[in-house]
């Protein structure tokens, strides 16, 4: 009696679920293959060359970051998951990522952002959103960001190192002299809505500090403020004026 090998009976069942293990079975290669639907946990989108260019991932597998074709460890995202954006050379360009859990004490901790950066920088333009038990809110983000040249990741991690040396005082004096070389992303213009349910346009100097606002209360009564260096509203222009 003719009995199957286990060899031959693994290749018929893999080439039912993926016309590709059909090579294993000694069917001709095809670059073309079509699916209603796939079950994965990670999908590297590659050049030729096999440089990275597109990372959709699960949890479990969401990658670090890239600068150059090298992955960084990134411990903060462990509970994310997404895609990540890679350009050309192999770095990191922006991305999504997105997570949502309710905590064994019944917190909620939940949110989505949609980034894109400069050239091996950080985030220029942001599209953000976050849950909380109690809070909701909602914004698209502007960013300064310097270029690569002025201040480069691995200096920004440096920045990062130093400050924590440094006394409280000291570390406010010496993020405000990096500021003010120009060394450091400043957010410049903020859209969206606050966490005590306004809605707001906020336009910041090149410092990143608010000198122009336009509100919305959650009542209801529009508002202008306008702001000195210092963050204190020095005039307001409001509907009962």
């Amino acid at each position: 009696m003719f009995k199957f090998h286990p060899f031959f009976a693994g290749c018929i069942t893999s080439a039912a679920v993926v016309g590709g293990v059909a090579l294993l079975c000694g069917a001709k290669a095809s670059n073309h293959a079509h699916f209603d639907e796939i079950t994965v946990g990670r999908i590297n989108i590659v050049e030729p060359d096999g440089t990275k260019r597109l990372i959709i991932s699960n949890r479990a597998q969401f990658p670090g970051s890239f600068e150059q074709g090298v992955e960084i460890a990134r411990p903060d995202r462990a509970n994310m998951a997404g895609m990540l954006f890679v350009n050309d050379e192999g770095t990191e360009n922006g991305g999504l990522i997105q997570n949502g859990r309710m905590t064994a004490d019944g917190k909620v901790r939940a949110g989505l952002a949609l980034s894109f950066d400069r050239f091996r920088q950080d985030q220029a333009l942001q599209l953000k959103h976050s849950d909380t038990e109690t809070t909701s809110s909602s914004s698209l983000i502007i960013n300064d960001v310097p270029a690569f040249t002025t201040t480069s990741n691995a200096e920004k991690s440096g920045f990062m190192a130093e400050a924590d040396r440094l006394a409280p005082a000291e570390r406010r004096a010496y993020w405000q002299r990096l500021g003010d070389e120009g060394r450091l992303g400043q957010p410049r213009i903020y859209l969206g809505t606050t966490r005590d349910r306004a809605s707001a346009l906020v336009l910041n100097d090149a410092r990143g500090r608010p000198r122009l606002q336009l509100l919305v209360g959650a009542n209801g009564d529009p508002q202008i403020q306008m702001l000195d260096d210092s963050g204190k509203v020095v005039r307001t222009v409001s509907a009962a004026d």
